[in-house]
């Protein structure tokens, strides 16, 4: 699968390669902080396959977590482009609202974090859910 997408303004702009190892939506308190309160859409990708070919984001780690994520996104729009965990370096956490064609998503294999999700959060149906972090 052949990705490319960017931020809102245009001044960062990626590719991204290889097969989604995970298609999910996430409902976590911390998700809904950076989405604006809705649940956040993304895809695990191989980081190998993943290289910004325009601009370089600004990125941001909470220094009061223990092995915190780091967020990576455009200075100039703030537009969210993906997430590094250092749990799996083999990964990228990609926004689906960054994708040029966010049809390629074709929808989430499973939602996460559903205990903490909103009323007004919107769950597909036949899709497997979870209260927390699977396998945690």
């Amino acid at each position: 699968m052949s990705l490319s997408g960017g931020c809102y303004c245009g001044a960062v702009r990626y590719e991204a390669g290889g097969e989604p190892r995970f298609k999910g939506q996430c409902h976590c308190r911390e998700c809904q902080y950076i989405t604006g309160g809705a649940e956040n859409l993304f895809m695990v990708m191989p980081s190998a396959d993943f290289a910004y070919v325009k601009g370089e984001p600004a990125r941001f780690t909470r220094s009061d977590l223990e092995g915190p994520a780091t967020r990576e996104f455009c200075a100039t729009c703030g537009t969210h482009i993906l997430t590094r965990t250092p749990r799996d370096t083999s990964m990228v956490i990609l926004k689906v609202g960054t994708l040029d064609d966010p049809g390629q998503y074709q929808g989430p294999q499973a939602a996460i974090w559903t205990a903490d999700a909103q009323t007004f959060h919107m769950i597909p149906e036949g899709i497997a859910t979870f209260a927390g972090f699977p396998g945690r």
